[in-house]
């Protein structure tokens, strides 16, 4: 049975305060939970009968037992399902000659929540381990971005750094390039296997400081050339196109 402290502690993890305070963040969902649990510490696990008995071996710093109505208003879903963890935030490093031998993505105040959780799915499959955000960036611990990462987020190492001085630090070892609509064609344009990629905001793009640090610009052409067509690409989109080409290079040799 779950208490009505749990569910309180629960629901505060709906907010940045909540997270900060106490340094977790909320899966919900049974593929997300078994995708992630194992790879966060786990200090609450909340799920019906079936889930416990179906899954003898998570572990957990508590577990608690629940029925499916016990577990509506415990959860932040209009559908639950049978599960939900409590994970501890992991406290990522890094290193600026590994992450400069690699290819890496930047965020520079990307604020949709399901563009964030899109975008380390997609860093996922294209097999990029970091991510580095402004503070701008929304929260990749709100539980909206940890549900579009489907997973990811326990393969992908976010990192919230001031971005201005990163990419000048990566620019000075490595190409930094970033999507600009001014840019040069991606597909005629010699791309390295390791560097930066920096993808901007979702209205107003990379700011101008960080514009300037970037080494290449790039552009997504639209087809056929020349026709009148919508103005940009969603972010999380272009992010998916950018990195495909990156990975076809190395694919092709």
């Amino acid at each position: 049975m779950i208490t009505k402290g749990q569910i309180k502690f629960l629901q505060s993890l709906s907010r940045k305060k909540g997270r900060d305070e106490s340094g977790c963040f909320l899966a919900e969902g049974n593929r997300l939970v078994e995708d992630t649990l194992g790879c966060f510490a786990c200090r609450l696990l909340v799920a019906t009968l079936e889930w416990m008995e179906a899954h003898p071996r998570a572990q957990a710093a508590e577990r608690v037992v629940v029925s499916r109505d016990e577990l509506s208003r415990a959860s932040q879903q209009k559908t639950p399902q049978e599960v939900l963890a409590v994970y501890e935030i992991p406290l990522h490093t890094y290193d600026i000659e590994t992450v400069t031998g690699e290819l890496s993505l930047a965020l520079d105040t990307v604020q949709d929540p399901g563009n964030v959780g899109t975008i380390i799915r997609i860093a996922d499959w294209m097999g990029i381990r970091h991510i580095f955000c402004s503070p701008g960036t929304a929260d990749v611990y709100a539980p909206k971005v940890v549900q579009a990462t489907m997973g990811a987020l326990a393969r992908v190492a976010v990192h919230y750094v001031p971005l201005e001085s990163l990419v000048k630090r990566i620019a000075a070892r490595a190409e930094v390039y970033g999507t600009f609509l001014d840019g040069e064609n991606i597909y005629d344009v010699p791309l390295t296997r390791n560097g930066l990629i920096v993808m901007g905001n979702e209205g107003n793009g990379i700011s101008p400081a960080i514009e300037r640090a970037v080494t290449r610009k790039l552009r997504i052409p639209n087809y056929p050339p020349g026709e009148v067509t919508c103005e940009s690409l969603n972010v999380a989109v272009a992010t998916a196109v950018t990195c495909a080409e990156f990975r076809r290079r190395v694919m092709k040799g």
